[in-house]
């Protein structure tokens, strides 16, 4: 069995970005959400608010023109784009971090928006249908990842991508070999999420209370991954640090957790994490 270790704050913790005073929102990253149609905009609108939460400096929903009003509702604090202006977007340079997959939809469209973040090399996480979408074609995914790029499968996913892979009861194993294959942090979700990177470094999350089994968690998980690319953290401690984030703001909710608690308690772990001793890996 591969070595690992297990996840905490002192491995990640040296490395967790914080704004300066020098610094405006445009030094905290911009990160854009596909949002797919209005009856699955709440995917979406969970992982904007939480890279909000996270610290991403801007963050943008895009979305068909005729759902602009149901996201633009979501929070004061985010914007509305349209899916017809994506590839401009992903032209500005400020625009670094992309997350797609949160009720995007399954098919050719959500594939061409993955790939066209790819081609622009912004740091990305492909959650739920963005993974699914690729099910039939999983080469034409990892052989466009060439930048920062953060899997967020649950087993389910991961068994659909990943079928080509000798998939055994080892999660660890099957999580090195994704990434392997991928090109990208491979975040296998589940009560010991398993984080795994191209290079072999692994880490088993065990701080995850079972109330986050629970309808659009892992939407939230994909916001806060994203927040802390957006802000420059490393891919792999980013994962790392975004799935002992959501785990401890889980706790803080307990019991009757849904989704929705769960951004408004990122803050306050974040702000455990500035006052704690400091580590890295």
């Amino acid at each position: 069995m591969a070595e690992y270790l297990q996840n905490n704050p002192s491995l990640w913790q040296a490395l967790l970005p914080w704004p300066k005073p020098e610094h405006n929102k445009y030094h905290r990253g911009h990160t854009l959400v596909v949002g797919g149609s209005a009856k699955h905009a709440g995917a979406a609108k969970l992982a904007a608010f939480s890279a909000l939460r996270t610290g991403s400096g801007l963050v943008t929903i895009v979305c068909n023109e005729r759902d602009v009003p149901v996201y633009a509702t979501t929070a004061l604090s985010l914007m509305t784009e349209t899916l017809d202006n994506w590839k401009t977007l992903l032209e500005d340079s400020r625009k670094n971090t992309a997350i797609i997959g949160p009720g995007a939809g399954v098919g050719k469209e959500t594939c061409d928006l993955v790939l066209a973040a790819l081609e622009a090399k912004k740091e990305t996480v492909l959650d739920a249908d963005a993974l699914t979408s690729f099910a039939d074609d999983p080469a034409r995914l990892f052989n466009a990842i060439a930048s920062p790029c953060v899997l967020t499968p649950h087993s389910g996913e991961f068994a659909r991508l990943f079928s080509g892979l000798s998939i055994n009861h080892i999660r660890l194993q099957n999580a090195l070999q994704a990434a392997t294959l991928s090109h990208a942090v491979v975040v296998l979700k589940g009560s010991d999420t398993v984080i795994a990177a191209p290079d072999g470094r692994a880490v088993i999350n065990h701080n995850a209370p079972p109330e986050l089994a629970t309808a659009g968690t892992g939407d939230v998980l994909a916001g806060i991954i994203a927040g802390l690319l957006s802000q420059g953290m490393e891919v792999f401690a980013a994962a790392c640090a975004a799935v002992w984030i959501h785990g401890e703001a889980a706790k803080l909710q307990g019991t009757g957790l849904i989704s929705q608690d769960l951004p408004n308690h990122i803050g306050k772990v974040l702000q455990g994490l500035k006052i704690q001793p400091k580590g890295g890996f």
